[in-house]
Order: C-alpha cells, then sequence, then structure tokens
C-alpha cells in the first residue's frame, strides 16, 4: 500500500470527533456569525428545490440541476466543526509577507459564512485579519508550538487550519501533531492532512511519492553534515543548488560551483534548519507554476498557471512573472497541467497548492521541483490574476464542501468547479530594498530577497510590463536603462534586482541584438522580441522630436505599449501636461475593462477592474459617481501592511456610511485588492495620469489621499491643482508639512520648539552650521518615506561623504541639517482632528532612545515612564498642531522628551516630525486602545457623523501592549545588523501582557525565528563599554545564571571590573564562518548581545562580525542597549514562571488571554 493512503485509525477519528472529545462544552458567547450556517447556494431562478443537512448539491439556478445533483454528488462526511483556530503567519518578513494576511482574512470569511467560531492567533497586529469583524477571539501570540498549544489548551476548538499562515503555521502544525497535542485535545486538521504536510515538505518523502506515480523530481539528496553534502554533490557533479528543508522562501538556499563553496553554504544552512539537500542545478530552464484546487471528492482543477520571464536558478518570489504562461505550445501546457493533476490527487490535498516546474527548453524533458500544500505567495498573485478567490474556495473544502456546489464568488452564476480563462495579461515584478543596506550582496539567486511585489494587468505584454515598472517605483517611468553597469555581460548573465534595466541598457546604448541577449540571460527569445517593440516605438517617439509631430497612429501605438505621459513628455522634451492635452484632443482615452474570470464567455458582474488602451469600449457604465480610497501600493521597507489596514478600514467606513466606494490599489498581497471590500477595485497605478483618468471617467465625489501612506501624499497638491475634489486636509497645508522650511514657520509661530536646524546647498555652509550648534547633527532630505538618505554625523570627516548621499534623494529639495540630541526620549503621537479641533490621540513611547527610526523602534503604549504633566503638554501640542494646519483627518508627530537640567525646570519637548497622513502605528494605537483611528479619521475627512472629542490617554489600563519590529536580516546576506535613523524592518509584531516587562517578552518571541536561549548558555557581550547599561545587563545576566563571553580585550576588563561579574574572552576568528561556528558551539553560545555606538566599518570590524553571525547561526541578537536592560529584566522576571521550559499539560502562562480580555470588550 501506498505510503500516502491515510491509515484506517485517521479517517476514524476524522469522521467521529466526539469519540475523542466527551469533557469539554464551547463556552457560550457572543459571537458576530450568523447562528443557522449560511449555505453558499445560487440564487434559484426556478423552482425552490433546497438542501437538507449534509446534502451536496449543485450551485445552480436550475431546479432539476439542484435535484438531479442530489442524488448523484458524493456523499462526503462534513467534519463537525464549531470552533475552528487559524494559525497565522506572524510579523511581516522576506518571504512571508502581506500574502498571509489577504489569503487569512479570505478564510476567516469564509468561516463567518458557515457560522463556524474562528480563533486567531497572530501577534502581527497591523493587519486586517486580526481584526473582530473577522475573527471572534484573537490572540496576539508567537507563532511556536508551545504557544498555539496553550491557545488550543485554553479554547478547546473542534479544528484547526494550518494552510493560511505560511510556513510558519505548516511547522508549528507538524509539531504539534508530534508532540500528540492534537490528538490530545481531539482537534481536528480541517484540510489538507498533516501526512500529506509531512511529505510536501520532507524531500526524500516526496521524492519517493513521486517515483511510485513515475513523475520527475530534481534529484536531490537530503543531508544533515557538512561531509555528507560534499559526499552527496560529488556524485550528483558541480554545480549543484543547495536548500534547506521546512524553511520558506529558500533561506539558506543557493548555488556552489565547487566543493570550497559549497562547504561554506552548508554550514551556514545547517545552522537554519536540520536538514538540507543537495540538487542537480538546471540553471537556464524554464521555471513554470500551476496553482491546484482539489476538494475531498477528488475534484480537482488548474486555477492559474504562470511563467516566469527569468529563467530557473532565479526564486520564484525574485522572479518577474506572467500569467498566464506565454511560450508554451499547447502540448507541453497540458503535458504539465496532466503532471500536476496526477501529483495533486497522489498527494492527498485537499484545499489549495501550487506546484514549480523546470522545463528544459531544448527538450520536453521536465522535472518537478516542489510543492507547497498550503496557500503561498503565488496563490495571491493567481487570486488576483484570475479573479478567483483560492484562500475563500480552501476554507470551505476544508469545511466539506466540494467545487460543484460552491458558487463562483466572482461571477455569482456558475459554480466554483471551473478553470478560469483571462483574455489580458498579468505581469509581476518583485520590490527589492536591497540599497538601504550596507555590505549586502546584490545578486539574486535561489534565496528570496524582495520585500514585495507589483501586479499589473494588461492586453499585451509590453502594456502590463511598462505599467509593473511605473508601480515598483514612481521615479521610473517605463522601460529605460536606469542602470549603466560596466561589466555588461556580467550584469546580464548573472541577475540582480536591477538586471531588467541593464537589458535596457544593453539594447538603447550597446545596440546588443535579442540573439546576444538570449545566450547571456537565457531568457525566451518571446519576451525579448516583446521588449524590442518598447525600444523601437521608443526610436519612433524620438524620430517625431516634438510633441505636435506625433500623430494619432503613433500615440496610439506608444498608448497601446503602456507608455505614460510623462515618458512620452520626457522622449520629446515636453511636459506631461502638454501630452495629456495633446493626447486627449487626438481623442485617445483608456478603457475600463472587468475582470471576469471567464473571458467574458458568460455575463458577469464584477466591479474588478483595470484600464487599457488595447480595447474599444467600456465594459462599465459610469454612473455610481463613488469615493476614491487611494491604497498604499508596493509593500516595501516603511510602507507596509499597516498601510493597507487603513485603507480598508476607510472603505468599509465609507460603506457603512452608505457611500459608494473605488479603491485604487495594485499590490496582490492586500485584502484591499479583494473584489469584495469596495464597490469599484481598480487594480491600477497610483501615479497622477491614471488616478486622474478614473476620477474623470467616474465623476467621483472626492478623493482620500490620506490612508495609504507616502505615494499618495505625493500626488495630492498636483491633483487639487488640477480642479479635482481632495477630501480631508488640504493639499497646501500637507505640503507646508512636508517641506521643512514651512514647516518649521509655521511651528515658530505657533510656540512649539523644535530642534535648531538650517537649509544648505553647499558644504562650507553645513560645517559652519555643524561648528555653531556642535556635533552630533542630522542630516535630512525633504519628502522621504522610512527616513532615506537620513544620517546622524558625529564628526566633520564624514559630513562631506553624508551631503552628497542626502543630495542625490530629492535634488529639487535642498538639504536640511539640525542638531541631533543625544540620549533624548522619543515619543509618537498619533492623532485625528476635524477643522483643526482634535479629536482623539495616542501616545507611544519608544523603549530605544532618539536616533533610532520610529519604524524600527519598540513602542509601547500606555507609556511607562511620562509623567500626567508630559502627556498634557503633549496634547497641547497636538492641539496646536492641528489647529495651524487646520487638519481634518489623520496626523502623526514625532517628538523627542530632553530631559531637565536640574528638577525646577520642565523637560524639553520638541517635535521632529509631523506626517498629516496615517501613520505606521494607526493599527497598532487603535487596536491597544480599543478605538478605532481611521473610523474617527474618516468621519472626519468626509465631514460626515463627525464623533464628539474623546481623550482615551485618561483611562486608566490594567494591562501594557509592546509593538516589537521584526527585521529580516537572515535573508539580506552581509547587510550590518544595526539599527539607526534609516528604516530597516519589514515588518512589526506586537503583544499584550499585565506589564510592560511580560508584554516585551511576548511580543519579542513573537518575531519569527526568535529562539530563547537555553538556562546557563553562554552569551556573547560586546560594544560600546561607556553605555551606562553594559553594566546592568552583565550583571543581570550572570545573576541568572548565564556565561558570559566576550572577544574585546577592553570588554573583558571592563566586566571583569564589575563586582560579581565575570567573563571570558575567546577566541574569534572574524575570516573564517566554519571556525566561527565551531567556537559558538564549543562555547555554547545562545544569545548575542552587542552595543555597538556606530556601523562596522568594514567586514572583519569584530561587532559587525558578532552581529552578522548571531543572524546567520539564527541566535537572538539585541542590538540596542534599552531594549537588552528590558530584555534582561523580562527574563528575570519568566525565569521563576518557568519562561524558558517548553509547554506543559495543564500549564497556561499569564500571557495566553485574548485580545478581547486584555481591553475588556469586541474592540
Amino acid at each position: 500500500m501506498s505510503l500516502l493512503r491515510l491509515q484506517a485509525g485517521w479517517s476514524l477519528r476524522a469522521r467521529h470527533p466526539r469519540l475523542t472529545r466527551q469533557f469539554h462544552v464551547s463556552r457560550p458567547r457572543l459571537a458576530l456569525a450568523p447562528t443557522k450556517p449560511v449555505r453558499a447556494i445560487a440564487q434559484a431562478a426556478v423552482g425552490s428545490f433546497g438542501q437538507e443537512d449534509g446534502e451536496h448539491v449543485l450551485s445552480s439556478p436550475s431546479e432539476l440541476a439542484r435535484k438531479l445533483s442530489a442524488k448523484v454528488l458524493p456523499k462526503i462526511p462534513r467534519p463537525d466543526v464549531r470552533k475552528v483556530l487559524i494559525v497565522g503567519s506572524g510579523g511581516l518578513s522576506i518571504g512571508q509577507a502581506g500574502e498571509f494576511d489577504y489569503s487569512g482574512s479570505q478564510a476567516l470569511k469564509a468561516l463567518r459564512e458557515e457560522g463556524v467560531d474562528a480563533v486567531l492567533i497572530n501577534p502581527n497586529i497591523a493587519t486586517w485579519q486580526t481584526s473582530h469583524e473577522l475573527a471572534s477571539e484573537v490572540y496576539f501570540l508567537p507563532i511556536t508550538a508551545d504557544y498555539v498549544a496553550y491557545v488550543l489548551e485554553k479554547e478547546r476548538p473542534d479544528g484547526i487550519l494550518l494552510t493560511f499562515g505560511g510556513q510558519s503555521a505548516l511547522n508549528v502544525g507538524i509539531a504539534l501533531d508530534r508532540m500528540g497535542v492534537l490528538e490530545r485535545l481531539g482537534v481536528q486538521v480541517l484540510g489538507t492532512p498533516i501526512r500529506t504536510l509531512e511529505v510536501s515538505e520532507d524531500r526524500d518523502l516526496f521524492v519517493q511519492a513521486l517515483k511510485e506515480i513515475d513523475i520527475p523530481a530534481a534529484q536531490s539528496t537530503a543531508v544533515s553534515s557538512v561531509n555528507d553534502a560534499l559526499k552527496a554533490a560529488e556524485q550528483i557533479g558541480y554545480p549543484v543548488i543547495l536548500r534547506s528543508a521546512f524553511t520558506l522562501g529558500g533561506l539558506g538556499s543557493g548555488f556552489a560551483n565547487n566543493p570550497d563553496e559549497l562547504r561554506d553554504l552548508s554550514a551556514k544552512s545547517l545552522s537554519l534548519s536540520p536538514q538540507v539537500l543537495i540538487e542537480r542545478s538546471m540553471k537556464g530552464w524554464k521555471e513554470l507554476e500551476y496553482e491546484v484546487v482539489r476538494d475531498a471528492a477528488d475534484n480537482t482543477i488548474i486555477c492559474c498557471n504562470m511563467e516566469n520571464f527569468d529563467p530557473l536558478g532565479t526564486h520564484t518570489g525574485d522572479s518577474i512573472v506572467v500569467a498566464p504562461s506565454q511560450t508554451l505550445p499547447d502540448d507541453e501546457y497540458h503535458m504539465l497541467r496532466s503532471a500536476a493533476l496526477k501529483v495533486i490527487r497522489h498527494l492527498g490535498v485537499i484545499g489549495e497548492c501550487n506546484i514549480q516546474y523546470a522545463l528544459n527548453p531544448k527538450s520536453r524533458e521536465y522535472c518537478v521541483i516542489e510543492v507547497n500544500a498550503r496557500l503561498s505567495r503565488s496563490s495571491a498573485l493567481a487570486s488576483k490574476a484570475t479573479g478567483y478567490p483560492l484562500a475563500y474556495t480552501a476554507a470551505k473544502i476544508a469545511l466539506g464542501h466540494t467545487l460543484p456546489e460552491l458558487p463562483n464568488a466572482v461571477t455569482k452564476t456558475t459554480t466554483a468547479c471551473f478553470e478560469p480563462s483571462l483574455d489580458y495579461i498579468v505581469t509581476k515584478i518583485p520590490k527589492w530594498d536591497l540599497a538601504k543596506f550596507s555590505n549586502v550582496n546584490r545578486e539574486v539567486g535561489s534565496s528570496m530577497k524582495s520585500v514585495g511585489e507589483v501586479m499589473a494587468i494588461g492586453r499585451t505584454f509590453e502594456e502590463s510590463l511598462q505599467k509593473a515598472i511605473r508601480q515598483i517605483d514612481p521615479r521610473w517611468k517605463g522601460f529605460e536603462a536606469y542602470v549603466a553597469p560596466e561589466d555588461l555581460d556580467g550584469a546580464l548573465s548573472k541577475p540582480t534586482d536591477m538586471r531588467l534595466f541593464a537589458i535596457a541598457y544593453a539594447m538603447f546604448n550597446k545596440k546588443y541584438t535579442v540573439d546576444q541577449l538570449h545566450d547571456l540571460t537565457k531568457i525566451d527569445k518571446w519576451f525579448l522580441y516583446k521588449i524590442d517593440n518598447i525600444v523601437q516605438t521608443v526610436y519612433a517617439i524620438k524620430e517625431a522630436g516634438s510633441i505636435e509631430k506625433i500623430d494619432q497612429a503613433l500615440m496610439k501605438r506608444a498608448k497601446c505599449m503602456g507608455f505614460s505621459d510623462a515618458h512620452i513628455a520626457d522622449l520629446v522634451s515636453s511636459t506631461e501636461d502638454v501630452v495629456r492635452a495633446h493626447r486627449k484632443s487626438l481623442g485617445i482615452t483608456p478603457f475600463v475593462k472587468r475582470i471576469d474570470t471567464l473571458a467574458a464567455e458568460y455575463p458577469a458582474h464584477t466591479n474588478y477592474l483595470y484600464t487599457t488602451y488595447n480595447a474599444s469600449e467600456h465594459d462599465v457604465e459610469f454612473d455610481e459617481h463613488g469615493t476614491m480610497v487611494l491604497g498604499s501600493g508596493v509593500y516595501r521597507i516603511g510602507s507596509s501592511v499597516e498601510f493597507d489596514w487603513c485603507a480598508v478600514t476607510c472603505a468599509r467606513k465609507l460603506r457603512q456610511m452608505g457611500k459608494r466606494t473605488v479603491m485604487i490599489n495594485y499590490n496582490p498581497e492586500t485584502v484591499s485588492t479583494d473584489f469584495d471590500e469596495a464597490d469599484r477595485l481598480y487594480f491600477e497605478e497610483l501615479g497622477y495620469e491614471r488616478v486622474m483618468d478614473i476620477y474623470e471617467l467616474e465623476q467621483a465625489q472626492g478623493v482620500i489621499v490620506s490612508v495609504g501612506g507616502q505615494l499618495p501624499q505625493n500626488i495630492a497638491l498636483r491633483l487639487k491643482q488640477n480642479n479635482v475634489t481632495v477630501l480631508g486636509t488640504d493639499p497646501e497645508k500637507i505640503d507646508s508639512a512636508e517641506d521643512r522650511h514651512k514647516f518649521s514657520s509655521i511651528l515658530d509661530s505657533i510656540g512649539v520648539d523644535q530642534p535648531e536646524w538650517t537649509e544648505v546647498s553647499s558644504v562650507d555652509a553645513a560645517k559652519e552650521f555643524a561648528r555653531k550648534v556642535g556635533y552630533p547633527v542630522l542630516i535630512r532630505p525633504s519628502y522621504v518615506l522610512s527616513g532615506a538618505a537620513m544620517n546622524v554625523v558625529y564628526e566633520e570627516s564624514a559630513l562631506e561623504y553624508n551631503l552628497s548621499a542626502a543630495a542625490s534623494v530629492s535634488p529639487l529639495h535642498p538639504v536640511v541639517i539640525s542638531k541631533f540630541i543625544d540620549n533624548a526620549q522619543e515619543i509618537d503621537v498619533d492623532a485625528v482632528a476635524h477643522k483643526g479641533k482634535l479629536l482623539l490621540h495616542a501616545i507611544s513611547e519608544h523603549v530605544e532612545n532618539a536616533g533610532v527610526h520610529s519604524g524600527d523602534a519598540t513602542l509601547v503604549l500606555p507609556p511607562f515612564s511620562l509623567t500626567d504633566l508630559d502627556m498634557s503638554r503633549l496634547k497641547q501640542i497636538a492641539e496646536k498642531v492641528a489647529a495651524a494646519f487646520e487638519i481634518s483627518g489623520p496626523f502623526n508627530m514625532q517628538v523627542i522628551r530632553k530631559p531637565a537640567d536640574s528638577p525646577e525646570e520642565e523637560p524639553q519637548l520638541k517635535v521632529i516630525e509631523c506626517n498629516l497622513r496615517a501613520s505606521r502605528s494607526f493599527p497598532f494605537v487603535s487596536k491597544v486602545l480599543g478605538r478605532n483611528f481611521i473610523d474617527f479619521a474618516t468621519a472626519a475627512i468626509v465631514g460626515q457623523d463627525v464623533p464628539e472629542p474623546v481623550d482615551t490617554m485618561t483611562e486608566k489600563r490594567d494591562y501594557t501592549a509592546v509593538k516589537v519590529a521584526q527585521f529580516s536580516w537572515t535573508r539580506l546576506g552581509g547587510a550590518d545588523p544595526f539599527l539607526g535613523v534609516e528604516m530597516a524592518s519589514t515588518g512589526e509584531v506586537a503583544s499584550f501582557g499585565r506589564d510592560i516587562h511580560e508584554a516585551y517578552w511576548a511580543s519579542l518571541l513573537s518575531t519569527t525565528g526568535f529562539k530563547v536561549p537555553r538556562p546557563n548558555t553562554g552569551v556573547l557581550i560586546g560594544g560600546d563599554i561607556t553605555k551606562p547599561e553594559m553594566k546592568t545587563v552583565a550583571k543581570g545576566l550572570c545573576d541568572l545564571g548565564f556565561k558570559l563571553y566576550c572577544s574585546s580585550p577592553s570588554v573583558e576588563e571592563f566586566l571583569n571590573n564589575l563586582p560579581y561579574v565575570s567573563a571570558k574572552r575567546i577566541f574569534f576568528p572574524t575570516k573564517d564562518k566554519r571556525k566561527l561556528r565551531e567556537v559558538f558551539d564549543e562555547y555554547d553560545i545562545e544569545c548575542v548581545i552587542n552595543l555597538a555606538k556606530a556601523r562596522g566599518k568594514d567586514v572583519t570590524d569584530e561587532d559587525y562580525v558578532a552581529r552578522r553571525n548571531a543572524v546567520d547561526f539564527g541566535l537572538p541578537l539585541l542590538n540596542n542597549a534599552r531594549c537588552a536592560q528590558l530584555f534582561v529584566e523580562a527574563l528575570a522576571k519568566k525565569i521563576p514562571q518557568g519562561g524558558l521550559r517548553g509547554y506543559s499539560e495543564g500549564r497556561i502562562p499569564s500571557e495566553v488571554r485574548s485580545w478581547r480580555e486584555f481591553v475588556g470588550k469586541r474592540a
């Protein structure tokens, strides 16, 4: 009998959950869900044949079809579940980002419809899924086997869903099964069974399973030591690829061309994962993906197939991807489709999964690379590309529904048992933020490095490609040579994050042919010929020479190829407004088309829209005149899922007020681009041109620009100048808050303090100012998000170097230089005002001192050290600012608090920044205080039902919440894990607790991959010995029984001179990673505390090596003095309570309480 058939005992347990669970009765609670399960059935057109319980009935308007189907559809027992736990994915990190917010939210919607009580565990407080609109209970706790077990024990659900939380949730599910927790508590795994998950994750089992059905898999050997890895590579032959099992987004994987490379790579990978795989390298083959849906009755469909623009060798998350595939002949498409159906059936997946193939371009040889038996990044992309709600359908299947009886949620008329067909092409391009990090390797390979992705819809490849390029970065106008690599052939053959523009440089500047490019890049010639069409059109426009000479035919050709007005303007030395006017005079405007999953074969009534010039009519009537909400665009460092939460909340509030909504966003990972979140969804660019097009077509009532982060703010003033109704705060005021000059003079006029500053356009002027106020000084450009090119300078020699970096960021605005206040506290104030009157505000305190970007800082709410006087002074500042800028809507300020020099003086409060939009911390403060700031803000923006002012900060609370940044250092090989004024984190997590220590403990453990050091192990400590925390941290660790080690003689001397502290200096190789690993193992080092003053000078700097290798070896790293102090205090409190011991039955830690239990209401 095959490996994969379910064993008899398992199916028994699945069918009779009551056998194992006699003791527990679900406690009654007020659920938002309807009491009677709502069956998702199409409205009957004829007759009224209903459905009896347990029957499977076709979703069809015809009564006859439904009657017949009740007789023939297989009778599959539905799992008897009333309460289900969904495991989320935690903080956003590279490889596991916003797509799981979207898929989890869809699953929760499906559970709500079925009348099932949903309990969610997910510490990511910025997401939409962690709202009470979806789940009846939310736990902001770590996604670890221990904490999920505590929640299972406390909540006693009937079922658990593991496929909606990425790799984190899968790993936890497999661990819980091995611990026996699921069986003991009688919790049924819904959807894909655990055995299937294990087989798809364990490489040996997976290859064995595929052998049983004669499907070729990539030849690989699983090894767990460096020597075995070298032996395996000898047999397979170099080059080889190494992959880690049980990790996400190709973490710890890479290519090795010889034994030396393999030795280093395998040593690093084995520290992150217990098993690694050595495989034959098939670089240069085509990479394809199929998304498959299968139900328990074995109905299986292919939702979508996708093709990577980049050949195999680049992780699919770092590849440009097109859907549907463009270069496969029909026989190859069907060969892979049949193989996909065969594999998924054999593995026994129930729900949704994806299968990745490598295909030899010269023959029909193919092999399966991997199967993800869960929702993945590409399933979010496939959902948005086809309009087929994969996550929703997978959740319904997990609850025992079959595909024929589920309606197609988009068309509402057909069943879900169909394969979408597309009459458009979708292009996804990843967004990398590698330029923010020093020493980071810019090459992209088998380990994912991108932080987000965009998706563009067009009717030709050229149109969707150029749209996608503009979505990645507003500074890019289309396919142009934005880089000029010195070693061009190298840049083409070794992919980096900028390879697409290296191709442009090769075509425009070096006149490379398609054949030459194909030989270097191995990109299919079909794509390269399409790109050549864009190049030829650029030449045609340049040849015309002036805007008047561009006739209708050329303008139409350019717009059909996806050229923007601004791009055309650049090519003929004109301006965007002139080109726009000329284009409209020629009668060339975009058409609005519908995504209907069926390529217009059936009538569809979707609200899922895109614009194109490759059409001749509109698919919709423009009679709704809705309110436009501009979304946040691509996820990048500094603008992430928190702005999506703001946009979704705003759109929902507008609908509650009875207004029609129009959402514009182009990010496939978001909830805001889900088809049922707005009355009309435009999957489109957020640039000026497209927003104007849609505004004019829809004749919208107004545009909301303050809930989508920085992108919508950047075009707000232009929209107003072109007679668009911008709702909320006046764009002129937004501009005066963004422009440092105007901002400063307004603060001076209302008597609000700020650090001394000046504006410079020469290095000499900067030096003079710095001498006058004294170092350190802070350099910052205007109009930036997340502190791009901001730097603190401690001495004159560094000033010149840093000024040149800032000037290149915003050349139109001179650089602002201000006095930097050392050792001051930083405070965040989030607020909402209406016509200049403060309605609501929140004051959060940073644990770190000023100098760490607020997006990377640890936020505490309610504040832990501010006095009542401080609080009332901060409120007064917020009131003054709201009045001065006449704010209607959300705003956020960062304030520095410098302690007073003498007891009779007040501490100084200086405003360092103010944004007249929703900020990153809005979801955090809304959820912690139990008041929805965006609901208040939306009412204020549209001026309808504006609530009375409330002071939530005066209410006393018996809990504290702490928000901790989630970093992705492991992914960014070589980057220095050091915190400064430029933001580096990719996400955030937050937890609640009785006090700051309990909350900090839970939230720090919630960061992905944080392993608590075992008792009495070693801690490597180093950095700046002048920091006062160095003494207290060292003393605290010694008292708790940890052993201290250091690498520098000065740290050793300092530590050993402290009373009751002993530290040992160890041999510390800075150039040999393998030797260093041996040193860490020898001394049992399980935690690194490094309190350096500045970044590492070079890659052999001891502090840099300590920080970087802590990350590479998967150890907890504390790189900030105040946080290290807090961590040691939290350890001292948690160790006596058993904080370092694992899960044991019956003991539930005090932080395991739901959000509702902490806040005291369903906020």
